[in-house]
């Protein structure tokens, strides 16, 4: 069996956030088939992190984002790229329910967060998670 990788074009018009879980749940159902994850959690973790990367692409960006996941040996590479070079900015987390716990919550769950520029301009958020 291949080692499962997911490429998925996330135009703005028709719900990123909702297509990223929905294509990141057929995925992790295919990774699952080629290698269990270590623990349960992990499948939860990787998609509450392609959830909050895709959620502040749509939030901070002005065009479409891409999503890319591949399974490792022992983990799962999530990659969200848009239009923006800005970084994202930690911010002080609200207790309202207006935000501040995404980014937090990346770095706390993947192993390894970094971010590469793309060639148009944009930027890639790369996190290494645990599978």
């Amino acid at each position: 069996m291949t080692t499962p990788v997911l490429d998925q074009p996330l135009p703005r018009a028709e719900q990123p956030s909702a297509s990223a879980r929905d294509a990141t749940r057929v995925f992790l159902a295919r990774a699952a088939r080629v290698r269990a994850p270590a623990r349960a959690g992990n499948v939860d973790a990787v998609l509450l992190v392609v959830a909050e990367l895709v959620t502040n692409a749509v939030r901070h960006t002005n065009g479409p984002c891409t999503l890319h996941l591949e399974l490792r040996d022992d983990s799962v590479d999530v990659r969200v790229a848009d239009t923006s070079p800005q970084p994202p900015e930690p911010r002080t987390p609200h207790t309202d329910g207006t935000g501040g716990w995404g980014w937090i919550l990346v770095n706390h769950l993947a192993t390894h967060v970094h971010i590469e520029p793309t060639p148009d301009g944009g930027k890639t958020i790369c996190a290494h998670l645990p599978w």
